[in-house]
């Protein structure tokens, strides 16, 4: 019996539905040292601006309980040495290729979108999790009408399908989705990291010089389960789900709840195969129930 694994993001075939989440897999030189990225359907690099940024001051990670916090700050090389540097070490493998991209402002998150055009690479995820200066440091993905706005800008100016990906920390995700998708998004990605909090009682201080951090990892799942399943019954984009995936079983959880595609993240600093070993347990699942498309299982649960 022939097994279809792959599946459909706005015209971008994968050969399976599992990628990597943006800002656990760098862009993909180490990982590639473990093993062929090209058994995935995507590889998505870490957040890339249109100018390099220093990222947080330090320490930026601390681990929880069945996950970790991260205050990161983006920071990269910005969007000349990704594409010298970064890119063609991705293109070595067959995979398809999505580009995360922050930026501080709107013209910042156009300038990236528009040089990314004629890049090789096969879709654009747009972090709206990064603070937008001009409304006083709330993020572009925490207020509708800011959200909606940004999709069009950076709309008019890619050449390649866009995902939108949204912020959980939100009263209602899927007002969220709808305004995404009412600006022209082509595809949802969700969740982000959850914001949160740890304090070292030894020290008496944050654990993270930023006080607050981005909490990911397994403890977020039935969380970004939720919302995948709230924003599926809500609009008709194809969506990408995560949150805490570490393995086949996981990620069938979000197909079912009406995810496309998943993308696993925190597992990868765990275990370097993860990703690989949740495609190759989606296959297996198919194989024991006899499932011969994937696509039969997208939202399959009501």
């Amino acid at each position: 019996m022939e097994y279809k694994t792959s599946v459909n993001l706005a015209g971008v075939e994968l050969k399976n539905p599992v990628m990597t989440a943006s800002g656990t897999f760098g862009s993909a030189g180490e990982y590639g040292e473990f093993y062929d990225l090209g058994e995935l359907g995507a590889v998505v690099t870490k957040g890339v601006a249109n100018v390099p940024w220093p990222g947080n001051p330090t320490p930026r990670i601390a681990e929880t309980k069945s996950g970790m916090l991260n205050a990161i700050g983006l920071q990269n090389p910005g969007l000349d040495v990704f594409l010298e540097r970064d890119l063609p070490k991705i293109r070595r493998f067959d995979t398809k290729i999505i580009v995360n991209v922050c930026g501080k402002t709107t013209e910042d998150y156009c300038d990236a979108v528009e040089r990314l055009s004629d890049a090789d690479v096969d879709m654009l995820e747009i972090n709206v999790s990064c603070p937008n200066v001009k409304e006083g440091g709330i993020a572009f993905g925490q207020k509708p009408e800011a959200l909606e706005a940004i999709t069009k800008a950076v709309k008019k100016y890619a050449k390649k399908p866009v995902i939108m990906k949204l912020s959980p920390n939100v009263t209602d995700i899927t007002e969220m989705a709808r305004a995404a998708e009412a600006g022209g998004a082509d595809v949802l990605s969700l969740i982000n990291t959850i914001t949160g909090m740890k304090i070292d009682i030894n020290r008496r201080t944050f654990a993270i010089a930023n006080k607050t951090g981005g909490m990911s990892g397994p403890a977020v799942k039935p969380v970004a389960v939720r919302m995948v399943y709230q924003v599926a019954n809500a609009v008709k984009l194809p969506i990408i789900g995560m949150g805490g995936i570490t393995n086949g079983d996981d990620a069938r959880e979000f197909i079912l709840a009406g995810a496309t595609a998943v993308s696993v993240g925190t597992a990868n600093f765990a275990n370097p195969y993860a990703a690989k070993e949740t495609a190759e347990g989606i296959l297996a699942y198919m194989k024991k129930y006899q499932v011969a498309d994937i696509n039969e299982l997208i939202g399959a649960v009501h």
